[in-house]
């Protein structure tokens, strides 16, 4: 008599989970490629604290990554499509293949050095907003547009931290200019995912 309950609560259980994941939405292309970004922002700033990417090389990713914001931006104004995303998939694997290259080289970074600590912190709080975005896409808060916009801003932020970086040194100055960039950026975001 127990199994047979068991047998029968089980078999619900399964039921249940198979249309559970029948019914869960496929992730749509803007969404996919939003997740990416956060995504490769997180592995640089990985690459930074375990020192398998130097500040410099993290500042050229970051301006890689500031060119695909850019082809977003454009793209999902009126919704990204397959082409489209097809075309940002490829320059996101260039940067992901960059990220590994670069990771693996003989080049070490010193996680512990001010300069790291500093880039670490401003990728981190970029790889934040870019989660804060995707989430605001997934969500269903966030337009084409406001996606479009936002990741304009992502992109100027990509270009200052990539500008501050280039020499190999991310002084307080440079810091302090990226961080203002990040604060109006924060606030667009928020702004944006809480306006209607």
């Amino acid at each position: 008599m127990q199994r047979t309950h068991l047998a029968i609560a089980l078999a619900a259980l399964v039921a249940a989970g198979a249309a559970a994941a029948q019914t869960a939405p496929a992730p749509t292309a803007g969404q996919q490629v939003i997740q990416r970004q956060a995504n490769q922002q997180q592995r640089v700033e990985n690459g930074l604290k375990d020192g398998s990417l130097t500040v410099k090389e993290a500042g050229r990713i970051e301006q890689r990554e500031a060119g695909v914001d850019r082809m977003i931006a454009r793209d999902e104004k009126n919704g990204i499509t397959p082409k489209e995303q097809a075309q940002i998939d490829k320059r996101e694997n260039a940067v992901s293949r960059e990220i590994q290259r670069d990771r693996s080289n003989a080049a070490r970074g010193n996680p512990a050095g001010a300069s790291n600590q500093r880039m670490q912190a401003d990728v981190q709080r970029n790889a934040n907003q870019d989660q804060r975005i995707a989430n605001g896409v997934k969500g269903g808060q966030l337009s084409h547009n406001e996606v479009a916009a936002l990741e304009r801003g992502q992109a100027k932020v990509d270009r200052k931290e990539a500008k501050a970086a280039r020499n190999g040194h991310v002084g307080a100055g440079e810091q302090a200019r990226v961080r203002r960039a990040e604060t109006r950026q924060s606030h667009r975001i928020r702004a944006e995912r809480h306006d209607g």
